[in-house]
This record gives C-alpha cells, structure tokens and sequence, in this order.
C-alpha cells in the first residue's frame, strides 16, 4: 500500500486505485472514500476540510477528457450516524434544473421542440390570460413572467400533485410582460419545461429521466420521482432549518412568520427604492416561499416519489458528473450521442438579458436551462451547469471536457451564501488546467525528441 499526505496533511492510502483519507480534528474522525487522480488530490483536500467543517456527508464527481478522475464520498448519510456509502443517494434542489433542461435539449435535437415556437402550440391550455405568445426560449431563460407560484397555489404541498400545478400555470398571467424581466422561476420552472417534454413526447417526466439519460449513459443513481426500491439509499436531508417532525403549534408560528416576513419584505423594498436601489425583495418570496413551505418537507418519502423538476431530484454525484461529462465532451461520452454539436452550442450559448431582473438581482449569465459557473477559482467563460440551494452542484466545462458534481445532505442556504460547491469547483479547475498544461509541455516534450532523432 503506497501512502501520500494532501498540502493540508491529510494522508492517503492507495491501494489498486483505492484512495481512503482519514482525518482527526476536535476528537471526530472523517473518512473519504473513493478514487482519486494524482493531479486531482486538491479535490480530495477540500471535500476533506468541508466534511471536517459541516457535519452530514458528501460526495462529488470530476470528469476529465471523458475519464472518471474524481470519485469520493464521505460523512454521515443520516443523523444516526450511518457512513455515506458508494451509492448514497442526496436529494438536490434546482440543481435538478439542469437535469430537466438536458431533456429538453435532447428533444430540440430530434426535431421534436424549437426553442422559438410558442409553447402553446405543445401545450393549447397553456396559451390563454396573456401567455400566448411566450416561447420556449423565454421558459428556459426565464423570461416568462411565471415564477410567482405563491399566487399561483395556497400551499406549498400542491407541488406534489403534478395535474393541480400544470392546472394553475394554465390559468395564471404573467407577473410582467414576458421578456421585459429576468425573474428567477425557482419552482415553476421544472413544471413548465416538464409539461411540455410530456406533451410532446406522450411520456411521463420520470420516465424520460430514466430512458433518456439515466439508461444511455448507465446511471447509477438519478431520479426525479424516485420508485421505491430507490429509496433505501437516500441520504437524509439534513438541513439547517428543515421542518420535518415540527409540532403543529411550530408550524402556526411559522405560518405567521412567513406573513411577518412578507410585511417587512414590502417594507425594505419600498425603502430600498427610495434611495436608488431596485431590489424586488418581494418577487424572491413570489418566486421561491409559497405559503407554507416553511412545514414542507423536501426529504420526505413522499416527496422523492413525486416529480418537481425544479427542485427534488435524487442524484449520486457520480450521476450528475457523468451527465455533464457528456456535455462537456461534445454531446457524446463512451460512444452515447446525447446531443448533436449544433444543438449543444445553441442550448448554452448565453442569452440575451432581459432589461429588468427579479427574484435574483443580478446577472447569473443565462444559458438555455443553464447558468454561469463562478468557482473559487474564478469564472471559467463557456462552463454551464445548475447549482442548488442546499449545496448541490452540477456542471461542465467544454473547454477543458471537464464536468463537475457535488451532492450532499447537510445545507447552509442558497447557493450564494454556500461556497461549497464553488470550492470543490474551484479545486477542480485548478487541476485541469495543470493537468493540460502537463499534457502540452509532455507534447511538446515528445515532438522535440521525435525531430532530434537520426533520419
């Protein structure tokens, strides 16, 4: 058994391509499993110092020219303490939107969507109280004006019941006129692109998960709508402030927090306006607090079984990863074509920004579906991909062909107050690039010796 230390001093052992690091701190022990490329060992470092920091447990995945290069897990997967195993299983929120638009692409790509045809023409209910002309286009960069599903539903359990959410989005105007603002769809959004993939495809949502992405590409754990026999390895979820098992008195109260908060809400708008600053606090409840989701449990059974494209897929890190390995590689990995070159260019071109912005009040470099990717290690110009609040993270890098994910059960808020996954992105990149300039330099290397020998 070979032995080696990370730059922070974490050891690891190799054994036939196994690398397990082991590191004490405060009396508790963290163990990360899995395999690691040398060149990669910074990854193995920050997944170490993250699980040593945050309890709960993780996983990620790096793809690097279509070679697995990154695969480590650790942590706890529940709070009883059971050990993550290899194929745990984390819920993830929006990160799942990135899953949903790859179906939708792969539909363009057979003909069988346009992104500038009207989604009415899909879906004929969709097209009345002023949505008629809103495009697909304007769905997946979120220009649709539909993302206000807090006046769109009365509770937040209604996005279990698939046929009541395709209902209220056929009844709902737009908040605004689509295409004057970029607003967010934080939960909309999988139902609408959703809907439409069924509509046009005759094929439920979880279905084309599993035919479409999961089976091609021997997935080896990746559902939105998980069957039964999935749901032994979910990890649970364990985030700071999850409600589940809270008394009904806790519930009440958190009712009416949820009305006092809208108040004041209302009230630092109005303020915030009046000295210059346009910052539409109230489309972020709009967008993303339907009434009662503060009782809504995302790790429930009950949930992983129903489909929220936007919100609760059941993904390993290794599935995600290798998804965007696909993508970063052209649209093809191990001989599966999952899109053609063209379409792979259009869908994460970026997108013209709408000239206002809701929900998010900044620029997050819309792709189709996709957004902009900022590591740790800065923005990388053509990478796409979908990060969660909770964590979660997925990603590709044409670039470079490399394809990032993260999952994990333990969650600190939205993805621009969790660096987590920016972190274990960043790491990443900074090891595919040495990588490649190791590759050039050895290229270089071997040209000059061929050109030197005799004849």
């Amino acid at each position: 058994m070979n032995e080696s230390r990370l730059e922070d001093g974490t050891r690891v052992e190799k054994e036939e391509g196994v690398a397990t690091t082991r590191e004490r701190s405060g009396g508790r022990q963290v163990e990360i499993e899995g395999r690691v490329r040398p060149r990669f060992a910074s990854v193995a470092t920050v997944l170490a110092r993250l699980l040593r920091r945050y309890q709960g447990g993780a996983a990620v995945c790096v793809y690097h020219h279509g070679e697995c290069v990154v695969d480590l897990w650790g942590g706890v997967r529940d709070s009883e303490g059971r050990p993550w195993c290899r194929d745990t299983m984390a819920a993830s929120v929006s990160t799942t939107k990135g899953v949903a638009s790859t179906l939708v692409h792969i539909m363009v790509d057979r003909g069988l969507l346009d992104y500038d045809t009207r989604v009415a023409e899909y879906w004929p209910e969709f097209g009345q109280a002023g949505k008629q002309e809103i495009t697909l286009r304007q769905v997946l960069s979120h220009q649709s004006g539909l993302y206000h599903i807090r006046q769109m539903i009365d509770d937040a359990e209604r996005m279990l019941d698939w046929q009541h959410m395709v209902a209220a989005i056929e009844r709902a105007k737009p908040i605004h006129p689509p295409g004057e603002r970029t607003g967010y769809h934080g939960l909309t959004y999988g139902f609408l692109v959703g809907e439409i993939l069924q509509r046009v495809t005759g094929r439920s949502f979880q279905e084309l998960v599993q035919k479409e992405l999961a089976d091609p590409l021997s997935l080896d754990g990746m559902y939105i709508g998980a069957p039964d026999e999935a749901l032994e390895r979910a990890a649970e979820l364990m985030w700071i402030g999850n409600t589940s098992g809270r008394s009904p008195e806790a519930a009440e109260r958190m009712r009416r927090g949820e009305e006092s908060a809208l108040r004041v809400v209302r009230r630092v708008r109005e303020l915030l306006n009046r000295v210059g600053l346009d910052l539409d606090l109230e489309s972020i409840l709009d967008a993303l607090a339907p009434r009662g989701i503060s009782r809504f449990d995302f790790g429930a059974l009950e949930t992983l079984r129903s489909a929220i494209p936007a919100a609760n897929g059941l993904f390993t890190a290794r599935s995600l990863a290798r998804m965007y390995a696909a993508l970063a590689g052209g649209g093809e990995l191990d001989g599966v074509r999952l899109l053609s070159r063209r379409t792979l260019a259009e869908a994460t071109q970026r997108q013209n920004p709408a000239p206002g912005l809701a929900v998010i009040p900044f620029d997050m470099r819309w792709r189709l579906g996709y957004h902009g990717i900022l590591t740790t290690a800065g923005f990388s110009s053509q990478a796409f991909g979908h990060f969660g609040f909770g964590g979660s993270g997925g990603w590709a890098d044409p670039a470079r062909e490399l394809a990032v994910a993260f999952i994990v059960n333990r969650g600190m808020g939205t993805p621009f107050g969790d660096t987590r996954t920016a972190r274990i992105g960043g790491a990443a990149l900074c090891s595919a690039r040495a990588a490649d300039a190791a590759a050039r330099r050895q290229a270089r290397a071997d040209a000059a010796a061929a050109a030197a020998e005799p004849g």
